[in-house]
């Protein structure tokens, strides 16, 4: 359990670590995928092609946008790619390496597909069978044109009345998933190869501009993830102090139409409102919080901060640099302080 634990706080660490985690994860729903279909080859000449080439590329094509849609990378990179330059411009090699790291996770789970059926060959055999020089299978000699054709059709039905136990169906079939084989493993030794390069051959060269830019693609990610984090906080503050001032509003409504909760005629004054927890009430690290309290200025917030980014230059960067107009100061009164009715929410 302790083991788990940590590899899930591993994940969690880094948007790279949770990245991996679901492209690995696609690349083993593919393996069940692959493994749980049917194959059906309609073993008709104008078909045949169609069915094997397109049961090759079109799953790896639904993968393929699966990995973008699960990847939360691509949806920033956009957003840094379209977003107003503002304060702070644009450098198209972040995009770059963004738009590149994103394409890798996403076509591991279609290249899985594609090796797993070139490996096991059906898809080759049914694509390919009516594309065969019959001139290289002595069988096929005695046969007319239109026969072979129909015979090369009938190739990967092994159960048809016309290729059931033909020696000429079974080199045909070997030959294809033998080609088929091939391919799949000069395909993976080529990925394996290329991978070792650049794995081995990056540090021969100035790791400067690499280590920027992924640098800088992190931070984008993350300075919106807390950029969304801080917006959940300052909802749920901004609802509490709301809430807050409609019960306190509606306190002095009652107490303005002679209303009590007691009608026996005690004359107790209604309980006062418990205090709200001190994390949701002020204090210095909530000051830039409860600074913003009104809707036009949340919206005026959230536009600046769409159409202006602020500068990475923390010793220059003023609260007056977006032109919010916006009030940035802590709050006077002291953090236990109880909120009052006429608060100005």
């Amino acid at each position: 359990m302790d083991k788990f634990r940590l590899l899930f706080q591993h994940f969690q660490s880094s948007s790279e670590s949770v990245m991996n985690g679901i492209c690995l994860l696609l690349a083993a729903v593919t393996v069940k995928l692959y493994s749980s279909f049917d194959f059906n080859c309609p073993c008709l000449a104008r078909y045949n092609a169609l069915y094997g080439l397109g049961l090759l590329f079109t799953p790896p094509l639904a993968l393929f946008f699966c990995g973008l849609l699960a990847n939360r990378q691509s949806v920033v990179m956009v957003e840094e790619w379209r977003r107003p330059a503002g304060h702070r411009r644009k450098d198209p090699g972040i995009i770059r390496y963004m738009c590149s790291s994103v394409l890798q996770r996403a076509l591991a789970a279609p290249l899985v597909w594609i090796l797993l059926a070139l490996l096991d060959g059906k898809c080759f055999v049914c694509a390919f069978s009516s594309s065969v020089d019959p001139e290289k299978f002595l069988d096929l000699a005695n046969m007319t044109p239109s026969q072979v054709q129909l015979f090369l059709a009938k190739v990967p039905c092994k159960e048809d009345e016309l290729v059931r136990n033909s020696p000429a169906r079974k080199a045909v079939s070997r030959y294809l998933r033998c080609l088929s084989q091939a391919i799949g493993w000069s395909t993976t030794l080529l990925l394996i190869i290329l991978a070792f390069l650049a794995r081995c051959l990056r540090p021969c060269f100035d790791q400067t501009v690499f280590l920027q830019r992924r640098y800088w693609s992190n931070y984008v990610d993350l300075e919106q993830k807390l950029f969304d984090e801080t917006c959940c906080e300052h909802a749920r503050d901004f609802a509490h102090r709301c809430v807050l001032h409609f019960f306190a509003s509606m306190q002095s409504e009652m107490r303005a139409r002679g209303l009590r909760r007691d009608r026996v005629g005690e004359g107790a004054e209604p309980p006062e409102m418990p205090e709200p927890p001190e994390g949701l009430e002020g204090g210095s690290g909530k000051a830039h919080l409860r600074a913003v309290s009104s809707q036009e200025q949340v919206d005026h917030l959230l536009s600046a901060w769409y159409s202006s980014k602020p500068p990475l230059d923390l010793a220059a960067s003023s609260p007056g640099l977006w032109g919010l107009g916006l009030s940035h100061r802590a709050p006077t009164g002291a953090p236990s302080t109880k909120l009052s009715p006429h608060t100005d929410v």
